[in-house]
């Protein structure tokens, strides 16, 4: 090989190298996620990429907590309406609990709720950078370019998460509640006999 080959060579290696560092830099040169406006922009970016389930870890504790809740008593609810439950009772339940109850973890009850609610859509509206960021103790609120304002809350292992999303989490979460406690009932008089 020549002198000349190998300086070529030599030369597009360290442009393939370069160019992948700069790729590298652009992908994650996000500020940390333990800082309001990084979190912003990972929701932002996973939006961006059709990427929903990625918005899950950006959300508050309390949000997650209530999909995964959601998720355990539609389950359960489930469980009990298949063994129990008499026809056409059964089928109508069955699959009226099944998107959340067959859903592998609170990532995917949030993104059907998501979809059902049309979430993602109304975060897509406003994808823009961030203008200002205000932090007040554990919240923080993130000023998109176009003006409009996320809260955000300060996570237990220290990644903020968006709180847009908590109160209608948290109310389903209860609604499977108080809908497993009645399944619960039901169950219990189709076993000794009875109707509910």
């Amino acid at each position: 090989m020549t002198r000349r080959r190998k300086l070529l060579l030599g030369g597009a290696a360290l442009v393939a190298v370069a160019a992948g560092a700069a790729l590298t830099r652009a992908c994650v040169g996000f500020p940390p996620d333990t800082t309001p406006e990084g979190a912003y922009l990972r929701i932002a970016y996973a939006l961006s990429h059709g990427n929903a389930p990625m918005v899950f870890p950006y959300l508050e504790d309390a949000a997650q907590h209530a999909a995964y809740t959601i998720r355990d008593y539609r389950k359960q609810a489930r469980d009990l309406v298949q063994r129990d439950f008499p026809e056409p009772e059964r089928s109508r339940l069955v699959a009226l609990y099944a998107a959340h109850a067959d859903a592998a973890d609170g990532s995917d009850v949030f993104v059907s709720m998501a979809n059902e609610h049309g979430w993602l859509g109304r975060l897509r509206k406003d994808l823009s950078g961030v203008a200002s960021v205000d932090v007040q103790g554990e919240r923080a609120t993130v000023v998109t370019a176009r003006g409009t304002r996320y809260a955000f809350r300060r996570r237990d292992n220290g990644i903020w998460g968006l709180t847009l999303f908590t109160g209608e989490l948290v109310a389903e979460a209860e609604r499977a509640a108080r809908d497993f406690d009645v399944v619960k009932k039901a169950a219990e008089d189709y076993r000794h006999g009875g109707a509910p």
